[in-house]
């Protein structure tokens, strides 16, 4: 069953008349005989839209109780049961009453869609999840029903409902929205000329962008070499902490505003595990950036802004989005931060913005898991607190306060040690405790200055110091040790679920997934290297990144998959701890690697099941289509050399015109035959040269009627760059069919223009037309399409035209002629130009 159509009718603001643009699309529809119904349609008692409904038919509305109160909402089921071709449901982000069979209406019309009906819709700008933040800012108020961006831009058709602010207030103030009581307060609140303004432009440019993507996929379907505009790539560090989802909006916000923009968040975590990351904020914000189109990635980095600059650079990214520091003011003697740092390094060509939130300079606040094994940094400051700690300790107490009394001195240097094995674990604290007893032995200790102990008491006490010293830094330690084993194991079983996932959902390619290998463990190259056997050499079945490893030996890590297969990667030697997460990865790329095999066995399979069927509708042409015109011709000789009738000369004429007619019939049948026994076996080769198109296309008009085309060819046409006898060749019968399918006295039009590029051949026809879902069907081998005869063709024409014109490095679409109708455009490349001597550039042209 195919699946419905979804139109949907967007405004800026309440009131700019969506609801009675659908309803009088609707109405439209009715009268060409479309059957269409209301599913929703919510009219606000205004009374423009009330009187738009009538003559409608509606379905009846679900009542559902909630809270002592009876609500009405759309009932699917009904819908469902009618089954119209069109049902109107307005206000696309509404959320249904709880105890609806789906929570929001999107939801809804997602059924009716899957069920094959199509569906038109509204929404205003402000319910776009993506512009919460922004509407909130503009107009004060925070939207509560939204709808996820990616739904209203799957939509098959958007229609921008467009009123100036000042039409909308005027609208407002005779009372057509609201209610005169209420007039008022929304003229001077919501609906404030500046609120409108801005909120007009967030629909302006939305549908703007919108447009681009349109052209971006007719540029590629029409093979249009040049881009108009840079496509912007936007990386959004995040941290794990609750202002990501401010960042990632934003971020999405500014893709929005440049064609085909792409937004890729990104957190990074350190090699030794994740540090101070919510788990659940983080699937919170991978789900929120999913929702606005974008991607979530996790690389795995020591060195967090070089990271982040890494990968912005891999993924050619513009710009990059990261938040103020959340760090108070003092923690700044530490370092510039990531922002400032990223800013510094990012150079001339990467963008980077700081985006101000609720949380900055409040602090990072209690990490949700403790630290990490200790740090570099960390350890530095454990030496120095261990041995140079107890020195200052010992100046300070023989010079301030001699007469403290030894268990105090001992007090203060065991201070002094649990501080060491804070900070730089067993070690540091250990020479603390070595350096603190000697010093206490040689400063404190009776006989001074000796490290002789005359009292055994003050053996036992420096004993238990050093063993209380070294208890805690060994407890230290191990708390580091096993938060260490604890963070990085989270971290495996994260980057192992996205794995698992990947794999249930069948998404990822080898090139995907080998970059995710590059990504996650900061390689420069990977590659997936295979053999047939021990001694056979190894080929590259997938590579990512420069100069990628040829052979296992030659690459930094090397895992084995199976006998025969290996992963392996440039650019530095990975820990031990690392193999077990790379060992998975190298099994799924084997796995994916099977997969495209089997893809493209089964795409081999499909092609040899569309030879078989050529072949059998060949013979079935064979059979009838080239056997008429052998009886009409077989007839006609059968009769001329019978001796029982004496033919006239007009009857002889007569049948040597059918025999003629039979011969040209057949002559041409023949001719598509073996065009497309040519196409199917890739033995066309074209002749590419100049050619003026004033000259091609009256020469591919010798097989119709004269009065049947109308010719509009202007002689300031560029040159073309094709093979000549092709391009006639499709001409030819794109002309055919057109003129076959018109009807008497209507006779085809044929006009040329420039555009870019390129220069479009349109062919008009006014017949019966095409629908859109047989657009593609009628350019295939033996399709005709409705009730074509039997015995005008075998069906090739339109396919022969098609591949005469990509063998040329042409295009040929179908599109509906306004009013009724088919236009074949044929769209092909213009000469390239050339230099004059002098240094004059022209090029080709006719004239």
């Amino acid at each position: 069953m195919a699946r419905g159509r979804l139109r949907i009718y967007l405004g800026a603001a309440p009131g700019v008349g969506k609801t009675y643009a659908m309803l009088a699309e609707a109405h439209r529809r009715i009268e060409r005989g479309t059957d269409c119904v209301v599913a929703f349609v919510e009219h606000h008692r205004r009374p423009r839209t009330e009187v738009m409904l009538h003559g409608l038919e509606q379905v009846p509305r679900k009542e559902l109780a909630y809270r002592g109160s009876v609500f009405t909402e759309m009932d699917v089921d009904a819908v469902l049961a009618r089954r119209p071709q069109v049902a109107l449901v307005d206000e696309l982000p509404h959320t249904n009453i709880p105890g609806s069979r789906n929570t929001k209406r999107w939801q809804d019309i997602e059924e009716l869609l899957a069920a094959g009906i199509d569906v038109i819709s509204t929404v205003n700008i402000q319910h776009l999840e993506s512009l919460g933040d922004v509407v909130e800012s503009i107009t004060g108020v925070r939207q509560q029903e939204t709808v996820p961006d990616e739904v209203v831009r799957r939509a098959d058709q958007i229609e921008l409902v467009d009123m100036s602010p000042q039409a909308l207030r005027r609208r407002m103030a005779h009372g057509n929205i609201y209610k005169p009581d209420k007039v008022d307060a929304a003229l001077s609140n919501y609906f404030r000329p500046g609120n409108l303004t801005a909120l007009r432009e967030l629909a302006l440019l939305w549908v703007a962008d919108r447009a681009d993507e349109y052209l971006n996929e007719y540029r590629r379907e029409h093979r249009v070499s040049t881009i108009w505009g840079s496509r912007e790539r936007i990386v959004v560090g995040l941290t794990g902490g609750p202002e990501g989802r401010t960042l990632i909006r934003r971020a999405a916000r500014l893709a929005e505003k440049g064609a085909g923009g792409e937004v890729l968040a990104v957190y990074i975590s350190r090699s030794d595990g994740l540090t101070a990351a919510s788990p659940k904020e983080l699937a919170v914000q991978r789900t929120l950036v999913e929702d606005l189109g974008g991607t979530f990635h996790h690389v795995v980095g020591d060195d967090i802004p070089v990271a982040l600059l890494d990968f912005a650079r891999g993924v050619n990214a513009t710009q990059i989005v990261l938040g103020v520091s959340r760090r108070r003011s003092w923690q700044y003697v530490f370092g510039p931060g990531v922002g400032a740092t990223v800013a510094r390094d990012s150079g001339p060509d990467l963008d980077v913005h700081l985006i101000t939130h609720d949380e900055a300079g409040k602090g990072r606040g209690l990490p949700v898991t403790p630290g990490t094994r200790l740090g570099r940094s960390r350890v530095i400051r454990g030496w120095l607190v261990g041995v140079f700690g107890p020195v200052l300790l010992t100046w300070l107490l023989t010079s301030a306060a001699p007469d403290v009394g030894l268990a105090n001195d001992m007090l203060l240097y065991l201070t002094l040690t649990v501080a060491a094995a804070l900070l730089g674990g067993l070690f540091p604290a250990l020479a603390s405790a070595v350096v603190g007893s000697l010093l206490l032995n040689w400063y404190f200790t009776p006989p001074v200055h000796t490290l002789t102990i005359a009292d055994p008491k003050n053996i036992v006490a420096i004993a238990i110091f050093i063993g209380v010293a070294v208890s805690v830094a060994s407890v230290v330690d191990l708390a580091a040790r096993r938060t260490h084993q604890a963070a990085r194991l989270r971290a495996e079983s994260e980057i192992l679920s996205f794995l698992a996932g990947n794999v249930l959902r069948g998404e990822t390619t080898l090139e995907a997934l080998l970059e995710r290998v590059r990504e996650t463990f900061g390689m420069e190259s990977v590659a997936l290297l295979e053999r047939t056997g021990e001694t056979a050499p190894w080929t590259c079945a997938g590579s990512v990144g420069p100069e990628p490893a040829r052979i296992p030996e030659d690459a930094d890590v090397d895992v084995p998959v199976g006998d025969h297969m290996a992963l392996s990667l440039r650019g530095r030697v990975l820990p031990a701890a690392d193999r077990r997460v790379l060992a998975a990865f190298a099994a799924q790329a084997a796995v994916v690697l099977d997969r495209q095999r089997l893809r493209r066995e089964a795409g081999r399979a499909k092609e040899l099941a569309e030879g078989n069927r050529i072949r059998t509708a060949l013979l079935a042409a064979v059979s009838h289509d080239l056997r008429t015109p052998l009886a009409g011709i077989k007839a006609a000789v059968t009769s001329l050399r019978s001796d029982d009738v004496e033919w006239s000369q007009r009857d002889r004429a007569d049948l040597l015109e059918a025999i003629e007619e039979g011969a040209d019939r057949l002559d041409h049948l023949v001719g598509n035959l073996l065009d497309m026994s040519r196409l199917q076996t890739g033995t066309v080769t074209p002749i590419i040269r100049e050619t003026d198109l004033d000259e091609v296309v009256p020469m591919a008009l010798g097989g119709v009627p004269e009065d049947s085309v109308e010719l509009d060819i202007p002689e300031t046409l560029p040159m073309v760059y094709v093979d000549r006898g092709l391009l006639e060749r499709a001409v030819a019968n794109v002309v055919e069919n057109a003129v076959k399918y018109s009807p008497p006295g209507e006779p085809v039009l044929v006009s040329a223009s420039a555009l870019g590029d390129r220069v479009e051949v349109r062919v008009v026809d006014r017949g019966p037309g095409v629908p859109d879902e047989a657009k593609e069907r009628i350019f295939e081998a033996f399709q005709r399409y409705g009730d074509a005869p039997r015995g005008v063709g075998v069906g090739l024409g339109l396919a022969v035209a098609r591949g005469f014109a990509e063998a040329v490095g042409g295009t040929l679409l179908a599109e509906d002629t306004p009013g009724g109708g088919l236009t074949m455009v044929l769209a092909v490349p213009t000469a390239p130009e050339r230099e004059r001597p002098g240094g004059l550039v022209v090029s080709g042209g006719a004239g």
